[in-house]
């Protein structure tokens, strides 16, 4: 009986079971690594473990979304929710705010999405990929993993690029986690404007909020404002501009 109710409750089992993950995730940072590794970090890379041991005992094409007591997770992960988070992100984003971090906060959006995006289509490239929509989709996942897939849909890209950007940007969520307390000092991040700066040029809200969690909580606000910026940057940028020009230089 529990187990059908947990079936048929599908979503409301997802956000249960991605509760505990998150928990867990905390409880682990807190007391093996001591908050240098955040918990996001690590719930992250429980998910791509359990996704792919999921893929690997069904055989199927939805991660653990296959085993039918965790078909929620299909809907709680999907595309749906996704946007729904995008816009609600940009409805509470105040002008005012992104106005303190001057000329300087808003030109390292800028920069920090085009760099990203430059670097992703370079790899794209570097692995045989040659034609403008699959370069776009991957440069723009290395932008950040909501940018990429969004991209993806707006160009007809296949539903491999559209993972593959998704892994991008969860690599580089990570890394922003886990290596800016190891680099804050040497970059003089521990001030607001540094850290405005920083997040601009990251881009991935999950990863420069955990990174700074662990390096000062004080600076998460900061930092968490222009790098929430960058997600709505990147989405009008990475399909429009940035595709053009990809297209003009590859055909």
């Amino acid at each position: 009986m529990l187990t059908e109710l947990l079936i048929n409750k599908g979503l409301v089992t997802a956000f249960l079971f991605v509760g505990l993950i998150t928990w867990f995730s905390y409880w682990l940072s807190k007391n093996l690594t001591r908050g240098h590794v955040h918990g996001s970090a690590i719930a992250i890379a429980m998910g791509l473990g359990l996704a792919y041991l999921g893929g690997v005992y069904t055989g199927g094409n939805n991660g653990l979304a296959d085993v039918a007591i965790f078909s929620g997770v299909a809907l709680l992960g999907g595309s749906m929710l996704r946007d729904f988070a995008i816009i609600a992100t940009a409805f509470g984003a105040d002008m005012t705010a992104i106005k303190k971090a001057g000329w300087v906060g808003a030109m390292s959006v800028v920069i920090g999405v085009v760099l990203s995006f430059v670097v992703g289509a370079m790899v794209a490239v570097a692995f045989g990929y040659n034609d403008a929509i699959s370069i776009t989709t991957i440069g723009a996942g290395a932008a950040t993993y909501i940018v990429g897939p969004v991209t993806g849909t707006a160009l007809g890209a296949s539903s491999e690029v559209v993972a593959l950007s998704i892994a991008a940007g969860l690599v580089k969520s990570i890394l922003v986690m886990i290596c800016t307390p190891l680099v804050a000092k040497y970059i003089g991040l521990n001030n607001p404007q540094s850290a405005m700066v920083y997040g601009g040029l990251m881009g991935t809200t999950s990863g420069v909020a955990g990174g700074l969690a662990a390096t000062d909580p004080k600076l998460v606000p900061y930092g968490a404002m222009t790098a929430t910026f960058y997600t709505g940057v990147g989405c009008l940028l990475a399909p429009s501009i940035l595709f053009f020009i990809v297209r003009y230089l590859v055909g």
